[in-house]
């Protein structure tokens, strides 16, 4: 666990595209935290562009045909030859990252990798569309733990939100209603209760690090830690297929160059210069997505399924949605200009 000196420090972080932004997360002063929208480059367009790279990743992960540790494990090992050479650019460029934050990165890789393995499991066992609805019960646990380990405030806008955007995820599920015909609810239920935690794990504590003055490094870092984490992991649950064959060849490298190396430098250079309750809505979109991506491929959800989603998009938009400044009382002004 990070110190609280650690987490009170002032970050610089760059984003691709869009210079940098100052970013404080300790539990004392008040913070102030960017508007969200704006230009092109924004950290509210690259989470959005990252979240659709990423709802795209279910339905290659089950065109593959591969089972869950496999595709878990070849995902982050095929995205690692992508990875290296522009991690190892960076470093030249801009000098070593510190030890402290490389841990950080290894730590949040292992959670992703199991965050993975149990996603895949959740894709096989209820469907492309509603397993990454599932894996969206972050949206609850990645603002809390900002609240419990750096103190940031849950807004009030949140807190009535979020048992909405829970609400909508069971009906999503099967769960609540009529689930998909040929799916399990309960497991896929387990599985992708279990993937989202791991994944709220690894959010925060990428953000926590921040990005600073590396964008490929710590992406690069997390993902060789999450390739060991999954190549274990399912090594011992359902076993790793190293030759796979074609076509699946095919779709986990795209799965490796869309879902993994492109959607998380996307995400990580956007998340620690948003709230995390902003971050963690706009990542709801990816639900919205896939669902589409999911019936593309065949998949039926019902209409309680279908409904559950609606729901979600009707919390991500309030949840997300600039706030109001105040309007000034007619006639009254300042006493000093």
């Amino acid at each position: 666990m990070t110190s609280g000196d650690e987490v009170s420090a002032a970050t610089s972080v760059t984003v691709p595209g869009g210079g940098s932004a100052r970013l404080r997360v300790g539990s004392g002063a008040a913070r102030r935290w960017p508007a969200p929208g704006g230009r092109a480059g924004s950290p509210v367009v690259l989470v959005v562009a990252g979240s659709a790279c990423i709802s795209a990743s279910a339905v290659f992960m089950k065109l593959s045909g591969t089972n869950a540790g496999t595709a878990a494990f070849l995902r982050c090992a095929l995205a690692l030859f992508v990875l290296v050479p522009l991690a190892w650019r960076e470093v030249r460029r801009v000098g070593p990252r510190a030890l402290r934050h490389q841990l950080m990165d290894l730590a949040a890789g292992v959670l992703l990798g199991v965050d993975m393995v149990f996603w895949a499991a959740s894709v096989l066992t209820v469907g492309a569309s509603v397993a990454t609805v599932l894996l969206n019960v972050q949206v609850v646990v990645f603002p809390l733990l900002a609240r419990l380990v750096s103190g940031t405030r849950l807004s009030g806008r949140f807190v009535l939100m979020a048992p909405l955007m829970l609400a909508g995820v069971a009906l999503a599920s099967g769960a609540i209603g009529r689930p998909q015909a040929g799916s399990d609810p309960v497991a896929g239920v387990a599985f992708g209760t279990a993937a989202g935690v791991a994944y709220a794990g690894y959010l925060f504590l990428m953000r926590l690090g921040g990005g600073r003055e590396h964008t490929l490094l710590p992406v690069c870092v997390s993902t060789a830690a999450a390739a060991a984490t999954a190549g274990l992991m399912g090594g011992l649950w359902t076993g790793i297929t190293l030759d796979p064959g074609w076509p699946a060849w095919g779709w986990l490298i795209t799965l490796a160059i869309v879902g993994q190396v492109l959607a998380w430098l996307l995400i990580t250079s956007a998340l620690p210069v948003l709230a995390p309750n902003v971050g963690a809505a706009l990542l709801l979109l990816q639900p919205v997505m896939a669902f589409g991506l999911g019936m593309a491929i065949g998949e039926r959800p019902s209409l309680t399924q279908a409904a559950g989603c609606a729901l979600v998009v009707a919390a991500v938009w309030h949840n997300s949605r600039p706030r109001r400044a105040p309007r000034r009382a007619p006639g009254r002004r300042r006493a000093h200009g």
